[in-house]
């Protein structure tokens, strides 16, 4: 066979050859030795054919006709636009180094003051030869199709290269071309062949540099075709959740077929080879699963291609659950003989649900009672909790699809567990990776029998909201260590609890605290001081969970004087007293102290929190305090009791001057304002010359007062009042306490008319209350003459006699407020002072 494919592939160099020539891909200008370009204005040519290979040196020239030759202008040879060299003669020539693959442009220019004038120009493309094409192979997809071969290039040639696919079934031979320029693998499609013959297939590459050709590849039909993928399906044998059966069409020449299978969870297949005919059953599937199904199918057993696979999903019905719920339960005490059971448990996995969960059974039932009633209660989710009688309980809980319930879960709860004691001697050994190591003795002095362990753990510092219980595993009797990662992370602190379980009753925990991994705290402890008489109370706060990174192992305070070299005095808490506060003594009163804490994990001690600076008080700063504090608050007091009020009252009395206390005369009372009611008629101004109607008020003149300065009286504590006139200068009027003493005689005032002036010391106290009560009191008269001529020679009183004046009622003590200053005219009339001069003496003494 060799020896006819050799001349063949001669006969095909040379057709190839031929071709070539026909379509012009030979220059009728080629030189013997290179390649040239003829143009109008000149000629350019190359030492080497228009295709060499990266390395190769090239001779460039170019002549001009001698009708375009011009001293006054170069000729130049141009390089994709720069210049390589010129001339000033009719010709120029220039070497040329190729170091990368394509095409490269050359060209031929004049170069004169007017400008640049194209020539001519010549391309030079540089490439490799074709390598041998390899792995050559035809595939024909279905019976019905056409074969098409591929095979690979090798290196790119970066030129065009035609590939020539010749085709012999011993007699016959065929051949097919391709022009490929930068692909890395070729391919043809070739006619229709039939199943009875042997074909033999030769791939040959050629261009500018050279050739290659392929080894021979001898076939069948058969061999190469590739059967369409097969149509299939499956079904489930009576709604079966474990069987069901596979029915396929393939085209008619299909004999063999394959089948593979896998639920969609799992990576590795189960093969099912050799299948004939069209049907095929399958049994022991898992229920509720989503299965993946692929076939594929050839025409011969031994020869030819598989074809594709062809893929089918399915899910196989529900059965009853086989899985036994993991329950755990948590027991508090409610007060008023009630408790809370909290129950949780863990779902059941796909292979033990085999089907969707619709609800879970719980039921408790009472024990040591003679009747028992059971309780049921249905819920979805996980977790269920009741308030219950506080007795020992029975509880059942089990899991429900469409098709049955799961087999029930048991647990007791005891109130008296003090005779089921814990195991001992349980440890944490952080193993990183979020994982922690935990191991336990068996408990000692038990009289009951153990079937088991339960290992609690929880975040010391999680949301109770968010993670509403902690997460346990269950282990066998024999198992005494484990390691927990489920909802285990680094840098978190775990309290682990593990617990014996003596016949599905839990006995007392034993507890320890844990960590997968841990680092030194990232932030120091809130410190709170409070300050004593002889030390200071320090509390603080615990770090947030998310800066402990781990479990805390302890706590340390620093005291320090302030600017002092010496080291400060440290003191230490342990985690396991849960210790949050510490009082400390032996303080120097006065001296000042720098106060911080830092916080340690088994990884070291972290950064201070806050400091404070503190300093006692001496005790005679403290004794002041409390002695003016203890004062003001016994006055309070005393003052609160209306018996020591009025007691202190009498005391301040007696203690302050007499003066104080006198009581201011009452003019009314006087012997003159007596005899004046009784001719008040004949003496009385009418009102309406002295107070206007509202809606006529004008403000009334103003009486001007003379006030004349005497010599002050020397009675000691008395008040003194002198009334005299120039007709009995003789006579005076002393107006002593009124407690005890008669109420003086004397002689009415003498008339204004007769042009005499009189002198008045009012008392000083009277004196003051006068002008209060101008201040203060809204007195229906004022002290204004509206008619200075007509005023009248003596003090109008209102109607009444002396007994209707109510007395003024004055409290003796000013240090007390009072509102004692009743209106001293309560009656009709005004006062008129114009023909009184009050004698100040007695004010400034």
């Amino acid at each position: 066979m060799l020896f006819a494919i050799v001349p063949a592939a001669i006969w095909l160099l040379a057709h190839l050859a031929a071709e070539a020539s026909s379509k012009g891909d030979v220059t009728a200008g080629r030189l013997a030795h290179g390649a040239a370009e003829l143009c109008d204005k000149g000629n350019m040519t190359a030492n080497t054919s228009s295709h060499v290979q990266p390395g190769s040196s090239i001779t460039l020239s170019c002549q001009l006709k001698p009708q375009q030759y011009s001293k006054q202008c170069r000729i130049a040879i141009f390089f994709n636009s720069s210049e390589r060299n010129s001339s000033y003669s009719s010709s120029v020539s220039t070497r040329f180094l190729v170091h990368t693959y394509g095409k490269h442009m050359f060209t031929c220019k004049t170069l004169c003051e007017y400008g640049k004038k194209l020539i001519c120009g010549i391309d030079i493309e540089s490439g490799n030869p074709p390598d041998e094409p390899r792995n050559v192979s035809c595939i024909q997809q279905g019976t019905d199709g056409h074969p098409i071969c591929t095979w690979d290039k090798g290196r790119l040639t970066y030129i065009n290269t035609t590939y020539v696919v010749q085709l012999s079934n011993g007699t016959d031979v065929f051949y097919v071309s391709k022009e490929s320029l930068d692909t890395n693998f070729g391919s043809l499609a070739l006619s229709k062949l039939n199943f009875d013959s042997t074909y033999t297939i030769v791939v040959a590459a050629f261009n500018e540099l050279g050739s290659a050709f392929s080894q021979p590849l001898v076939f069948m039909l058969i061999d190469i075709v590739k059967p369409h993928p097969p149509k299939f399906s499956v079904e489930f044998e009576h709604s079966s959740a474990t069987n069901c059966t596979l029915s396929w069409y393939a085209e008619a020449q299909v004999q063999h077929c394959r089948l593979r299978y896998r639920p969609l969870t799992r990576h590795s297949w189960s093969m099912v080879e050799n299948l004939k005919g069209e049907k095929c059953s399958l049994y022991g599937l898992e229920p509720y699963t989503t299965y993946e199904f692929q076939l594929s199918c050839k025409i011969h057993p031994k020869r030819g291609l598989w074809s594709n696979w062809s893929t089918y999903q399915n899910r196989t019905p529900e059965a009853v659950p086989t899985g036994v719920l993991d329950v755990w339960y948590q027991q508090q005490d409610g007060g008023s003989q009630q408790q809370n059971i909290s129950l949780f448990w863990k779902a059941l996995s796909k292979s033990e649900a085999r089907g969707r969960i619709l609800q879970y059974t719980v039921t408790f039932e009472a024990l040591d009672q003679q009747n028992p009633v059971a309780e049921t209660h249905l819920t979805t989710q996980t977790n269920y909790a009741r308030v219950m009688p506080r007795v020992n309980y029975k509880i059942t809980v089990t899991a429900e699809n469409s098709r049955g319930r799961s087999p029930p879960t048991s647990i007791v709860t005891d109130l008296g567990i003090q005779d089921l004691p814990p195991p001992q001697a349980v440890s944490a050994i952080a193993m990183g990776n979020s994982s922690i190591l935990i191991s336990w003795k068996p408990p000692t002095s038990s009289t009951a029998s153990i079937n088991g362990y339960v290992v609690e753990w929880a975040d010391t510092q999680r949301n109770a909201r968010l993670e509403p219980h902690p997460a346990w595993e269950k282990l066998p009797a024999s198992s005494l260590s484990t390691v927990i990662a489920e909802h285990v992370k680094d840098e978190v602190c775990y309290q682990i609890s593990v617990f014996a379980l003596y016949q599905d009753r839990a006995g007392q925990a034993a507890s320890v605290k844990g960590y997968s991994s841990a680092k030194a705290p990232s932030a120091g402890p809130q410190m709170f001081t409070t300050l004593h008489a002889n030390g200071i109370l320090v509390s603080w706060e615990a770090i947030p969970a998310h800066q402990q990174r781990g479990c805390i192992t302890g706590y340390h305070i620093y005291l320090q004087k302030r600017d002092s070299q010496v080291d400060p005095r440290v003191y230490a808490i342990s985690s396991m007293t849960a210790q949050r506060s510490l009082y400390i003594t032996d303080l120097q009163p006065g001296e000042h102290y720098v106060l911080w804490m830092t916080a340690s994990t088994a990884a070291g001690e972290g950064p201070w929190g806050n400091s404070e600076l503190i300093c006692l008080e001496s005790a005679g700063e403290w004794m002041t305090v409390v002695l003016t504090c203890s004062i003001f608050i016994f006055s309070a007091c005393i003052c609160s009791m209306p018996p020591a009020r009025k007691a202190l009252h009498s005391l301040l009395t007696i203690l302050i001057p007499q003066w104080q206390s006198k009581a201011i005369p009452d003019p009314a009372n006087a012997t003159w304002a007596k005899k004046y009611t009784s001719v008040k008629a004949e003496l009385r101004w009418p009102s309406s010359l002295f107070l206007p109607s509202t809606s006529t008020f004008e403000e009334p003149e103003p009486t001007q007062v003379e006030e004349a300065f005497v010599k002050r009286s020397t009675l000691a504590l008395q008040d003194k009042a002198l009334f005299s006139s120039t007709g009995s200068k003789g006579q005076d009027w002393a107006l002593g306490s009124s407690r005890g003493h008669e109420e003086p005689r004397y002689k009415p005032l003498p008339s204004a008319a007769d042009g005499e002036v009189r002198e008045q010391q009012p008392p000083d106290l009277y004196r003051r209350m006068v002008e209060a009560m101008e201040h203060t009191q809204n007195v229906p008269g004022y002290i204004a003459n509206p008619n200075p001529s007509t005023a009248p020679p003596y003090l109008p009183l209102g109607a009444g006699t002396a007994e209707d004046v109510p007395e003024l009622e004055c409290h003796p003590l000013s240090v007390f407020p009072t509102t004692c200053l009743a209106p001293m005219f309560p009656y009709e009339g005004n006062l008129t002072l114009d023909t009184v001069k009050i004698n100040c003496g007695s004010l400034t003494g």
